[in-house]
């Protein structure tokens, strides 16, 4: 049976996409877990071995279209994404959380699943280092928000640089805090 697990990150961010990884491993790998449950230097060494040892795919859903149709259904469509492009159909995708995307495979919501389930681990891990990555470029473009540190995160730093320079073009309208109430 081929067993895929689905995650995904920046679901609170104020800014950049939310992204999904759906992942298939080929092999055990020791030491995955919850990708906030890891330091940056680890999660970083395992997203080269997943990356390497497995069949993989990432989702990139925009700010634009999370304002347009609302995190949740941005992270579904994430999540659809990522199981879409695997370039192997698997038999059932365990998916982080309590909801699953509407795809044409089997799928099993859950709860904690990225502390459980080593697929759904493997998810969480290359999912929050490509985004990260993607972030500490945006930083460099726009270093008032401080991207690098805080990955478009509502960190003190970004709420008031927010209030002092408004938003960019990567930030999230709709989000509490991005645009003065």
């Amino acid at each position: 049976m081929i067993i895929a697990g689905v995650d995904e990150v920046g679901r609170g961010c104020l800014a950049g996409p939310v992204t999904a990884a759906a992942v298939i491993l080929k092999n055990h790998i020791p030491g995955l877990n919850d990708s906030k449950q890891i330091s940056s230097s680890k999660r970083e060494a395992l997203s080269r071995i997943i990356i390497e040892e497995s069949i993989f795919s990432f989702a990139n859903i925009s700010n634009y279209k999370i304002d347009e149709i609302n995190i949740h259904q941005a992270t579904l469509l994430a999540m659809q994404e990522a199981i879409i492009g695997l370039p192997i159909t698997p038999d059932l995708v365990y998916v982080d959380g309590k909801f699953t995307p509407d795809v044409e495979v089997n799928c099993k919501a859950v709860v904690g699943g990225d502390k459980l389930i080593p697929e759904i681990s493997a998810a969480s891990i290359i999912a929050k280092v490509h985004r990260d990555e993607f972030m500490i470029e945006l930083d460099k473009k726009f270093p008032i928000y401080a991207f690098a540190q805080n990955k478009g995160y509502g960190t003190a730093h970004h709420l008031n640089a927010l209030k002092e320079s408004g938003y960019s073009r990567f930030h999230r309208k709709t989000f509490k805090g991005v645009i003065a109430e």
